[in-house]
């Protein structure tokens, strides 16, 4: 549904061309796609006006089709790209933001082990009300806030492992660019408005409330009454302003519609049911800016200074400002990962990227994303982890305390989709003596330390056909192999790096007690031995090998030492290879194998004062 366009000042600028082509020769814009690290050259000196950018859009787009737009098929050699929240600079990142970054991060690793072309983005929320009154509390420009902590989240990512390939700012110039373009072909196409607004806003949650969505409490620590958001239990305050609207309520049907067509597009499903029935009861005109007297920092409505556009409305764009919008040519839009495949996003995020986000989009005729993995909090003596409380586990100290690699398998292990998750230290004591240290670590020693036998004679004896001394023992085994890539790759799909990784782990348990039946050791003692313990290191350094490959989404640098101290070639780290017998010229270790506990890949832990 459109509606009537704004008028507009007529423009003296060239109205006889409104192809494609033209289009591409007005911003002078090769349709490539954006290098990496992120550099881009805005095309032209300044603003250009609304009835200009009306004709320069891609005039030959077809809208989307709602019940195709998310099969793989439609879109040929598009790259997969996936998303993490763009994270608020008020505060400090905690755990809670690592878990968002390593879900994406595992996401993208696992379609680069399977050969795809992969793009991971991540970056900084840098607008808006609570960034500004945070800089006001901490007496210092907006930007320098913004530039300060925005840098510690970059850090973070780097310190984590995490394969961004981009980390956007919404500060950049591009992004400001891409925010005013979206905007003005919202208004262009009729689906912004202004009008008197009032309401309960809550600057926590940067949106307005309907009534039926606050409530009276009272604040346990003053006993004072204060209105708060049902959902999110933050304030809320009574508003009364003139600003502009978007017309969400005009795409109610189009929503619902997607939603049925699509209806594993949020997971998990009680969240996918939650948007529908929100769409369904509480969907209202969007208020989409603030009046400048009241919010200055974030990016001016174009053609009205005294407006600030919405904050959520800026954040989104960020999504396809990375892929490339808004120049983007017939047959080049998905050359930067448009539609993402998927969006990582905590549970309380989920109206703003699976309500707003696919209005917004829809507006435009722009494909939305193909799925949204929303997951969700992690607990602290069972209470939410928030910044605004302090109620936080610091990520930097986490990972200087338990390394790198043991902090991301405990997150990704323990971390909840549908069910909250509670962080404590002791819990990722258990995690690493159970799972890391007595699981894998104890697996690769005992296949790879011993002077009793050898990983590689055990591969060139038994796949040189010597008699099978175990043979139900055997195929055992290999059936728990060769069915690990396709039950972990399924969970993958679904979103669930959780579940792939305790599938892969229950592999490694499983061998473990394989090793620990068979007994290699003993047979290593009896005159006829050999082919026994060889059989038997074959199996589990096979089992080991397939799981090291897996787990390189998971625990790259970890995963790594694995495969080096089993000899598997660089080359041949890939699910290709994640089959039972798919690589035969392994065995002799790349790197030295150490000597005594602390040489160990999990050595044990320092013993607490």
């Amino acid at each position: 549904m459109l509606f009537a366009k704004t008028i507009e000042a007529p423009c003296s600028h060239p109205q006889d061309d409104t192809s494609d082509q033209a289009m591409v020769k007005f911003l002078g814009v090769a349709a490539k796609r954006l290098p990496r690290p992120r550099t881009v050259s805005t095309p032209h000196g300044g603003w250009i006006c609304q009835s200009c950018r009306g004709r320069a859009r891609f005039t030959g787009r077809k809208p989307f089709s709602s019940s195709s737009v998310l099969r793989e098929a439609k879109v040929k050699d598009k790259p997969y790209y996936v998303t993490t929240p763009i994270f608020y600079v008020n505060a400090s990142p905690h755990v809670g933001h690592l878990y968002s970054m390593l879900l994406a991060d595992v996401l993208k690793r696992w379609e680069v082990l399977k050969g795809r072309e992969a793009y991971l983005c991540t970056g900084t929320d840098e607008h808006g009300m609570k960034v500004q009154r945070a800089a006001e509390l901490q007496d210092v420009p907006p930007k320098t806030l913004c530039d300060t902590t925005s840098e510690t989240f970059r850090d973070l990512a780097r310190r984590a492992n995490i394969s961004n390939d981009y980390f956007i700012r919404t500060t950049d110039p591009e992004h400001r660019e891409a925010v005013e373009y979206f905007w003005s072909r919202l208004r262009e196409r009729g689906y912004i408005y202004e009008m008197k607004h009032e309401g309960w806003y809550c600057v926590s949650d940067e949106t307005f409330y309907p009534e039926t969505m606050v409530e009276k409490r009272v604040d346990p620590m003053t006993g004072k009454q204060f209105v708060a958001s049902v959902e999110s239990g933050s304030a809320v305050e009574w508003t009364e302003e003139k600003n502009y609207h978007f017309r969400l309520t005009a795409l109610k049907d189009r929503l619902l519609q997607f939603y049925r067509e699509n209806p594993e597009w949020v997971t998990p499903a009680t969240r996918m049911a939650e948007v529908v029935d929100w769409v369904e009861h509480n969907l209202e005109d969007l208020s989409v800016s603030r009046p400048v007297s009241r919010l200055d920092w974030g990016i001016p409505v174009p053609d009205d200074p005294s407006q600030t556009i919405y904050v959520w409305v800026d954040a989104l764009v960020n999504y396809i400002t990375v892929a490339g919008y808004p120049y983007w040519t017939p047959g080049s839009e998905h050359a930067g990962g448009w539609p993402a495949d998927a969006h990582v996003i905590g549970k309380d995020i989920v109206r703003f990227h699976c309500v707003y986000w696919p209005a917004l989009l829809m507006a435009l005729d722009l494909p939305p994303p193909r799925r949204v993995l929303s997951h969700a909090h992690w607990l602290i003596n069972t209470k939410k982890m928030s910044k605004s409380t302090g109620n936080v586990v610091n990520p930097f100290f986490a990972l200087d305390r338990w390394g790198v690699d043991t902090v991301r398998y405990f997150l990704l292990y323990n971390g909840g989709v549908a069910q909250d998750a509670e962080y404590s230290n002791a819990f990722v004591v258990e995690r690493y003596k159970k799972g890391l240290q007595g699981g894998l670590g104890n697996l690769l020693s005992r296949v790879t330390r011993p002077k009793t036998w050898s990983v590689k004679t055990a591969i060139e004896t038994v796949r040189g056909g010597e008699h099978q001394v175990f043979p139900d023992l055997l195929q055992k085994q290999r059936e728990k192999v060769v069915s690990l890539v396709g039950i972990a790759d399924a969970h993958m799909k679904e979103l669930d790096p959780g579940r792939a990784l305790r599938e892969i782990m229950e592999l490694i348990f499983e061998t473990n007690r394989y090793v620990q039946h068979a007994a290699p050791w003993e047979r290593a003692r009896e005159p006829d031995g050999a082919a026994a313990v060889n059989q038997i290191i074959y199996v589990a350094a096979e089992s080991l090998r397939v799981a090291g490959i897996l787990l390189q989404a998971f625990m790259p640098g970890k995963a790594a030492e694995i495969l080096d101290l089993l000899g598997v070639d660089p080359a041949r780290r890939t699910l290709v290879f994640a089959e039972f017998g798919a690589d035969v010229d392994y065995g002799k270790p790349l790197v030295e194998v150490g000597l005594g506990p602390q040489a160990a890949l999990f050595p044990p832990l320092p013993v607490e004062d």
